[in-house]
């Protein structure tokens, strides 16, 4: 097998298309396809569908990526061994990260300047990515794990925080159970519009009645700044305003329940030393910096 060739294969998965990985690796575009036949009518089989979209792996494309991209980072592993030492690494690292995970972007600003020989690219979405499909090293992860094929190293856990303006209370008055909360305009957070919110408040499932629903936490935290609404936040995107007055935490002794913080990679591949360097690197940067954050808004459990 025609090791180049499936290098290749391996770099027109992880681009998205011919295309891509023609503009990526510098290597010509009718090369690039020649290379890929030659390696299916190698192994008679087709790899990869071709569209005006893209190129989308087959069954058979899925089974070789698999294998061969561990191959291919194992040499890519050995030859950062060879180059240097730790602090020299250089490569590229593909990271997915939720959106308006701000505080998590001063942390990649730290780590390039640890690591200025390694570029990222950092694809923010909601989704819950394939890691393997969607050609990406790391994903941040909120929630539980439920794939299997995925090992997660678990940062933290934290609980959301359930804030209102001064202004909004002294209109309405502070809630002093879940159910007070039906005299205030609640905002939630939510993917489908005709999917009934739930706020789970201790022992409490309070079912709001919102004027507003948005899956931007962004949007959220503006309309409670400016007293039009309640609403639940991740506890580092109100700190700051917290401490400052301008928000005011309700219903403490009614808490969201906790929620895990991991990142995620897959089971099968070998961590790279680039990977590597980004997990702990991570973890000790929450540790010094961002868990004091996070502690400084509400309660929060340390990582296992």
């Amino acid at each position: 097998m025609d090791l180049n060739a499936v290098e290749m294969f391996v770099i027109v998965v992880q681009a998205g298309s011919l295309s891509a990985a023609a503009a990526r690796t510098g290597i010509p575009l009718p090369t690039l396809s020649r290379r890929i036949r030659a390696l299916e009518n190698e192994l008679a089989v087709q790899l990869l569908e071709r569209s005006v979209r893209g190129t989308r792996l087959t069954d058979a494309g899925v089974r070789l990526y698999e294998h061969a991209s561990r191959g291919i980072e194992a040499l890519a592993e050995a030859r950062e061994s060879v180059v240097g030492a730790q602090h020299d690494l250089k490569g590229f690292l593909r990271l997915s990260l939720p959106p308006t995970f701000e505080v998590w972007w001063d942390l990649l600003g730290e780590f390039q300047a640890s690591y200025p020989g390694i570029r990222l690219f950092v694809h923010t979405t909601e989704r819950r990515v394939d890691l393997i499909l969607d050609g990406i090293d790391v994903a941040l992860r909120v929630g539980a794990i439920e794939q299997e094929s995925m090992v997660a190293r678990k940062i933290t856990t934290y609980r959301h925080r359930l804030v209102a303006s001064p202004a909004l209370l002294e209109r309405y008055g502070r809630p002093e159970t879940p159910e007070d909360l039906h005299r205030l305009p609640c905002a939630t957070w939510g993917r489908g519009a005709y999917a009934p919110p739930v706020w789970h408040l201790g022992d409490t499932k309070f079912h709001p009645r919102p004027v507003l629903s948005t899956n931007d936490y962004s949007h959220l935290r503006n309309r409670v700044l400016d007293g039009h609404v309640v609403t639940e936040l991740p506890p580092f995107l109100v700190t700051d305003e917290l401490r400052k007055g301008r928000l005011v935490s309700v219903l403490d002794d009614y808490p969201f329940p906790a929620v895990e913080l991991n990142l995620l990679f897959p089971s099968h591949r070998h961590p790279s030393s680039v990977v590597r360097a980004y997990l702990d690197f991570c973890q000790a940067y929450w540790d010094a910096k961002l868990s004091d954050v996070v502690n400084g808004a509400g309660p929060l459990d340390s990582h296992a």
